[in-house]
């Protein structure tokens, strides 16, 4: 059961993300709830090397976000899809 939770909570953190991030993301609904997830495990294993999380505990949902923020830039920064440049 927890996995459908986690998908769920995934989609929304990841549609939140997309939305944050400026630019195109021609992405579907599983892609959108793997960049969720995976902003959540970022987050989480962040805020544990930072010392804010504990063993057993996960990151809040505003972490989460902004793991997957920081994934979707990332992503964008490597696939050269992100905001037009002028250089």
């Amino acid at each position: 059961m927890w996995i459908v939770e986690a998908v769920i909570v995934g989609l929304i953190v990841g549609f939140i993300a997309r939305l944050a991030v400026p630019g195109k993301h021609p992405t579907g609904l599983i892609v959108t709830a793997v960049i969720g997830i995976a902003g959540s495990v970022i987050a989480t294993v962040g805020g544990k090397a930072a010392g804010f999380y504990h063993s057993g505990q996960s990151a809040s949902f505003l972490a989460s976000v902004a793991g997957a923020i920081v994934l979707l830039l990332v992503l964008q920064a490597i696939s050269g899809r992100g905001v037009a440049r002028r250089w």
